[in-house]
């Protein structure tokens, strides 16, 4: 009796090893996912200051080929500002907010056990960041709106019309008429003065 009790007490530790061993095994699989632990800004938070950049931590390291992360706003407006940046079991997006509204930051990594590990981290921006107005290229052929002055084209004035003495031709011409007219008015008279005065001779006795 008193050799098969130090056996048994040197057989406990081994038992309670080999049984501590089985009872880990379902859980192998568990350990296989990788998972989220937190998150910048955290999940349902609601910020009045836009971050810089969007950081998730996960519990394992990450595989920066086979990680994918997407930032969309409201209206599923992409607000990632560039490409995620890695560092061993973290991630960060640079941040590139819109409007105020709700912003999702999906991620997509691979485990162990083939499966992918999906999932969303949602914060609220509640003051948004004007959108700058368009501006307006004015082009060939558009018209002008109100109170703008259009401007002048720069196509040659017409030529004025050359002047050309008509008139004064026309002047002269009536006045040589008027001469002429005169002339021969003088004439009659000189030559009816002429022939009273042969009649009046002839008339005598």
């Amino acid at each position: 009796m008193g050799g098969r009790v130090p056996r048994l007490t040197r057989a406990v530790p081994v038992l309670v090893g080999v049984a501590l061993g089985v009872a880990l095994l379902p859980a192998t699989p568990a350990f296989a996912h990788n998972s989220l632990t937190g998150s910048n800004p955290v999940n349902g938070a609601k910020v009045a200051t836009a971050p810089a950049k969007v950081e998730l931590r996960f519990l394992a390291k990450l595989d920066p080929e086979r990680t994918k992360i997407t930032v969309v706003g409201p209206d599923n407006v992409p607000a990632a500002g560039g490409a995620p940046a890695f560092s061993g079991s973290r991630v960060s997006v640079p941040f590139s907010p819109g409007a105020a509204g709700l912003y999702i930051v999906g991620y997509q990594l691979p485990s162990n056990d083939g499966h992918p590990v999906k999932g969303e981290v949602r914060f609220t921006l509640t003051t948004g960041t004007a959108a700058a107005p368009p501006s307006v290229t004015p082009t060939a052929g558009t018209t002008p709106t109100a109170g703008t002055t259009p401007t002048p084209s720069s196509s040659p004035a017409p030529a004025s019309p050359s002047t050309t003495p008509v008139a004064a031709a026309g002047t002269d011409d009536t006045g040589r008429g008027w001469l002429w007219a005169a002339g021969g008015l003088v004439l009659l008279a000189v030559l009816a003065a002429g022939l009273f005065l042969r009649r009046r001779r002839s008339a005598r006795p």
